[in-house]
């Protein structure tokens, strides 16, 4: 793709928060070019939160943003979707500190970019390419992005369950695979953890309808799984929603092993903060040059 894109018109939809069990509207709108993808409050004047490293606050079971105080809470998801469809700007409005989980995947979010479309913008695309390989990891789990000429996922995840196990996946987004490949791929925990977790404030609003929630021995969902590899494609997912918060589209290979929201931001900063780690370059009809 060639030049900056955004949606075509105004589409809204509503639904709960994953965390806070709270209703939530969430409207999208076209933006200019070079706008990028912000969060506004609008429930507190339309107040920015731009979708930026700089602005993740907490990344536990979720990825946070606040900006002077106001918060917007699990924002990977539309991120994802935003993302993997090349939807470079966009203002993305919640009324709420939660964007909606809908159904624990980014298909609800695609299917408001169809009906919305995507319109290209006159001013040329920008890219953050990889100058060198740059990694972090904690205990096994270690993510790396490297320099290639597009932007890949190489994942690997592990859980003792007997529907996970290690699932791995290799997925090179191009030609529009994302929507068919990753976007429907659910989120997914543990019953024996709901009480825990809702003791600690969390998955409120988190059921069958917007999980994959495993017992010991199997699954609750009476849908069955949507891909035999759901929860590595998940992950991808939840990369590439995370991974938004470069700012730009990336070029580079990434490789996650047992990674999590915490290690995908820290890698990133610890990428941007070195300046011969990467640069920015722009695409046009003949090549990308450096900008």
């Amino acid at each position: 793709m060639e030049y900056q894109t955004t949606i075509g018109r105004v589409v809204k939809t509503s639904g709960i928060g994953l965390h806070t069990g709270t209703a939530v509207n969430l409207t999208l709108h076209p933006a200019p070019a070079y706008t990028g993808l912000v969060f506004r409050r609008s429930d507190l004047n339309f107040f920015e939160i731009p979708a930026q490293v700089e602005f993740v606050t907490k990344v536990s079971y979720a990825t946070t943003l606040m900006n002077k105080g106001v918060i917007v809470a699990t924002v990977e998801h539309i991120l994802s979707a935003l993302w993997g469809s090349g939807i470079d700007n966009a203002f993305i409005d919640v009324d709420s500190l939660e964007v909606p989980i809908m159904d624990g995947s980014g298909e609800c979010f695609i299917d408001l970019f169809e009906e919305a479309g995507i319109v290209e913008l006159p001013e040329p695309r920008h890219f953050v390419r990889l100058a060198k390989k740059v990694e972090v990891s904690k205990g096994n789990n270690s993510l790396s992005i490297e320099p290639d000429d597009d932007f890949s996922v190489d994942c690997l995840i592990e859980f003792d369950h007997p529907l996970i196990g290690q699932q791995s996946r290799f997925f090179h987004h191009e030609n529009g695979n994302y929507a068919r490949e990753i976007a429907s791929a659910r989120t997914f925990g543990f019953a024996k953890d709901v009480e825990e977790l809702r003791r600690s404030g969390l998955i409120r609003g988190g059921g069958l309808e917007n999980a994959i929630v495993l017992t010991d021995e199997g699954l609750m969902n009476d849908g069955g799984l949507r891909f035999s590899d759901e929860f590595v494609r998940h992950k991808i997912l939840d990369i590439m929603g995370d991974f938004a918060l470069f700012g730009l589209p990336v070029m580079g290979k990434v490789r996650a092993t047992r990674s999590g929201h915490a290690l995908h931001s820290q890698l990133i900063s610890k990428v941007l903060r070195d300046p011969s780690a990467w640069e920015i370059v722009q695409h046009t009809p003949a090549a990308l040059v450096a900008w």
